[in-house]
C-alpha cells in the first residue's frame, strides 16, 4: 500500500481515488450503522431488514479492497516496466481535445496482440496488451487484460 501513498498530492488521479475512498468508506459506515440500528429493534422483520443492510457494505468493502489492491498492483508492474524501459512509447496522434485518435491506435494493436500470442505466459506483453486495449477506447478489455497480466505478475514474483 505504501506505493499508493507515494507522490499522493502529485497525482489528480490518486486524489480522486482517495476521495471516493473517503466518500464510500463514509457510506458504508453509514449503513452499517442503520443495519445495525434496525438488527437490535424488536420484530423480526425489521431484524430481516437490518441484516440485508449488512449485504450491501460487505460488498462494497470487497469491491473497494479488490479495486484498491487492483491499482497498487497496476502501478508496480507500471513500475517495473518503466525501469525496465518496457512501456509502450506513447506517441499516437491525438485529437484537439486530446483523445487518442482512434484509427491510429487500432492500427498499432496488431503488435501488442502478436506479442502475446506470441509468449501467452509472459505479464509484460499482457500489461502492454492492456494499454493498446486502452488506446483503442476497449476499457473492459483493458481492464481484463490487466488482470491477466496480474495474475501472471503474481506468479512470477517469490512471496516475501
Amino acid at each position: 500500500m505504501s506505493t499508493f501513498f507515494s507522490g499522493l498530492f502529485h497525482n489528480k488521479a490518486k486524489i480522486g481515488v482517495l476521495l471516493v475512498t473517503v466518500l464510500l468508506v463514509f457510506y458504508i459506515l453509514m449503513v452499517a450503522q442503520r443495519g445495525w440500528l434496525l438488527l437490535t429493534s424488536d420484530g423480526l422483520v425489521t431484524k430481516a431488514m437490518g441484516a440485508a443492510y449488512f449485504v450491501l457494505p460487505a460488498v462494497g468493502v470487497w469491491a473497494l479492497v479488490r479495486e484498491l489492491l487492483f491499482g497498487v498492483k497496476t502501478e508496480k508492474m507500471a513500475r517495473i516496466l518503466a525501469d525496465e524501459g518496457g512501456l509502450p512509447v506513447d506517441n499516437l496522434p491525438r485529437t484537439p481535445g486530446g483523445r487518442i485518435v482512434r484509427e491510429a491506435a487500432d492500427a498499432e494493436f496488431p503488435k501488442y496482440q502478436a506479442e502475446v500470442e506470441a509468449d501467452p505466459e509472459q505479464w509484460r506483453a499482457w500489461f502492454r496488451l492492456s494499454c493498446a486495449y486502452d488506446a483503442a477506447g476497449d476499457r473492459k478489455r483493458a481492464r481484463s487484460s490487466m488482470r491477466e497480466a496480474g495474475k501472471l505478475f503474481s506468479a512470477s514474483v517469490p512471496a516475501s
